[in-house]
């Protein structure tokens, strides 16, 4: 299936799409290679057109030019990766203890598909002014719900919490990720 197809399939009619998900076996390296990247990168053109040739207010001062556009674009970008990385394996552990089984390759394509909205919605960086636009990207959790029974054997009555503390773990996951870089990129900033 072609990559615009998934997308637009998991965001318009997401109870087929999960139905006809099952049916594929993916894994983490290929679903990286294929769908993440590729979806990842639109954030980050987004944060690059935003932060480096549109500029945007922060809490101090104004953020423009090219090293913004190159810093953002990086901090978004390495981040989704560590996020889809690192979360598939945390959500696949975490399925045990909801009652669920370890499978990598359903927990990968739980992640990496019902984040689509996510990267989607990062357009909205492109434009300083719009940029709580991203919040569209909370679709998300809801996608990552449907996904739940198709994909991890989760008991129904599981379901909700398992989405509720899958959706904080990434939270915080792209938060102490997203940090990290941005203090990393300023400290290189502020050597150079």
């Amino acid at each position: 299936m072609s990559l615009s197809r998934r997308v637009w399939n998991i965001l318009v009619s997401p109870d087929r799409e999960w139905h006809v998900i099952t049916g594929e076996k993916r894994t983490k390296r290929s679903l990286l290679g294929r769908y993440v990247i590729p979806l990842a990168l639109i954030p980050a053109a987004a944060s690059f057109i935003g932060y480096g040739l549109v500029g945007a207010n922060g809490i101090l001062f104004r953020m423009s030019g090219p090293y913004w556009g190159i810093s953002m674009a990086l901090n978004s970008f390495i981040t989704s990766l560590f996020v889809y990385w690192i979360g598939t394996s945390l959500i696949d552990r975490l399925s045990r203890g909801f009652g669920g089984t370890s499978n990598p390759g359903r927990s990968a394509q739980l992640v990496a598909y019902s984040y689509t909205p996510a990267w989607i919605a990062g357009v909205f960086y492109a434009l300083p002014g719009w940029q709580q636009g991203v919040v569209l990207g909370l679709y998300s959790v809801y996608l990552f719900y449907l996904g739940v029974p198709a994909l991890k054997s989760i008991p129904e009555d599981q379901r909700v919490a398992y989405t509720i503390v899958s959706a904080i773990l990434l939270i915080i996951i792209r938060f102490l990720v997203g940090l990290l870089l941005s203090d990393l990129i300023y400290s290189f900033a502020s050597a150079s």
